[in-house]
């Protein structure tokens, strides 16, 4: 549904490519966690697959189609996203809020149908924020916040969720829940594909981790292949140990400066 084939991207005036070189494929049914350091492309990524820069080699496609080329309002139909950040300017409804995810499909006076209804109150059920439909957003907890935005992705009735950062500023809890939402989203159908620092919450949750470097592919494949201490400590300049969680999935601890297995950590590039 999501795919990228060779992507590189130069931005004007920078003396190396934000991208180089990346492919990656994001199926229906099948949730990929992005990660990497802080400038590694993981933005850029997500801003090629959904058109919004143009590539220098290669091309980011939607549904096999390539993303620039698409119709906004079309490709609004086909992928749901969820900004990193977002400011409320006005003290809307959580049904109202949600009823925005509708603007793709509304007609040329932009008039509500039966239909719009229908999918706003599905959405809301899916996200498990119903019974905050008559609340205004301001008064909500950054974890209804959230799956309130979620959900007004959802009423796009899309294929795809691209979501960036999803868990930033909010608790364990709320934490677990979002990536419990969006793991059943997946499993529902929808391609996810979703950005996010939290390692550990990637391994329990996605079939596949893309692991960026400097623009590079580190690493790509299951968790237990991509998140081993050599990758991830040489990918993020700094030790680590991974062990296996109780389910399986591995699960990184980063080590303090002076830990006795931080002279081990391989270099940069090592046991990729």
């Amino acid at each position: 549904m999501l795919s990228a084939r060779g992507l590189t991207v130069r931005y004007p005036g920078a003396e190396s490519p934000a991208l180089a070189d990346v492919d990656l494929d994001v199926l229906c049914g099948e949730l990929v966690a992005l990660t990497g350091p802080n400038g590694s492309g993981k933005t850029t990524l997500v801003r090629a697959i959904l058109g919004l820069v143009k590539p220098a080699h290669g091309d980011a496609l939607v549904d096999g189609r390539s993303a620039r080329a698409w119709d906004r309002r079309e490709l609004a139909r086909a992928v749901g996203v969820v900004t990193q950040r977002e400011e409320v300017l006005f003290p809307l409804r959580v049904r109202e809020m949600v009823m925005m995810g509708r603007y793709a499909h509304l007609g040329a006076l932009g008039a509500e149908r039966e239909v719009d209804r229908v999918a706003v109150h599905d959405a809301l059920a899916r996200c498990d924020v119903a019974d905050l439909a008559d609340r205004r957003v301001d008064t909500l907890s950054g974890g209804e916040w959230q799956r309130v935005r979620v959900a007004r992705a959802l009423a796009q009735e899309p294929r795809a969720l691209v979501l960036d950062e999803p868990t930033a500023s909010l608790d364990v809890r709320h934490e677990m829940e979002i990536f419990e939402l969006v793991r059943k989203l997946a499993t529902s159908g929808l391609a996810a594909l979703v950005v996010t620092h939290q390692l550990n919450l990637a391994s329990r949750y996605a079939e596949r981790v893309l692991l960026l470097d400097q623009g590079r592919v580190a690493a790509l494949g299951p968790p237990l292949e991509v998140l081993t201490r050599e990758i991830v400590s040489g990918t993020f300049r700094w030790p680590t140990t991974v062990a296996l969680g109780h389910d399986g999935a591995p699960q990184v601890t980063p080590l303090r400066p002076g830990d006795h297995l931080a002279a081990t950590f391989p270099t940069p590039g090592h046991g990729r």
